[in-house]
């Protein structure tokens, strides 16, 4: 039954290019969310939503340093992300 199961299984492969491709569609949402949240705390009027989007903007923040980083690694260069 195992036997089965693992040649039923499909197999995705990602190549390289598709993975960079990825890598740059995350940091480009990314900065978008980071912009979004900064906006809207900049409009937060109550304790409970000023709280949510400090810890909202150092959430992105740390995301979009780690994939930088992976992008840097895979050996990604972009002048610019608007």
């Amino acid at each position: 039954m195992e036997e089965k199961y693992l040649r039923d299984k499909v197999i995705l492969e990602i190549t390289e290019e598709d993975e960079k491709k990825e890598i740059l569609r995350n940091i480009i949402n990314t900065k978008a969310a980071l912009t979004n949240a900064n906006r809207n705390f900049e409009f937060a009027n109550t304790n409970d939503l000023i709280d949510y989007y400090i810890y909202k903007i150092k959430a992105m923040q740390s995301h979009l340093d780690s994939l930088i980083k992976l992008a840097k690694e895979k050996g990604i260069e972009v002048n610019k992300i608007a």
